[in-house]
């Protein structure tokens, strides 16, 4: 599966408030379940927080990866956020973020997240493409970014 399976130019979302790392998720559940309403954006939040305590989805270089299963998720769902100003995430190198890749997957989809989850990591963990992203100069740059080929 590719991240264009997963993520449309109307799930990436630019100059979003953040403010804090609750407040971040909270605004992700409710901006995905808009564009779903099949979703509920409490449960959405319920899940992204409940994964969140387990370990920081903060990769570090400014980028998380917040995801969870969720109950009415009948395919992998993918939304890209980036932030008017960095928060903190807990971050791995204590760097704030100011770009997500929320991942929601259905309950039963174990080996699917797992490699969504890889394909996303391998893909910031790209310096350019990274840069690529914060620099982009409008919403389908950014798209396009996300799920050009490596």
């Amino acid at each position: 599966m590719e991240l264009a399976d997963i993520i449309s130019p109307d799930r990436v979302f630019e100059h979003v408030q953040g403010g804090s790392k609750k407040k971040v998720l909270e605004t992700a559940a409710g901006l995905i379940a808009r564009q779903l309403p099949e979703l509920d954006p409490n449960e959405l939040f319920d899940n992204l927080i409940s994964r969140e305590k387990l370990g920081s989805t903060g990769l570090g270089k400014g980028i998380a990866i917040p995801h969870c299963r969720a109950q009415h998720c009948t395919q992998a769902i993918g939304a890209f956020i980036k932030l008017e100003a960095p928060v903190d995430f807990d971050a791995l190198d204590r760097q704030p973020v100011d770009m997500l890749f929320v991942l929601l997957v259905p309950k039963a989809a174990h080996e699917e997240h797992l490699n969504l989850l890889a394909k996303i990591a391998t893909l910031f963990n790209d310096e350019h493409r990274r840069e690529t992203l914060r620099h982009a100069p409008n919403t389908q740059a950014v798209y396009d970014a996300l799920v050009t080929p490596l």
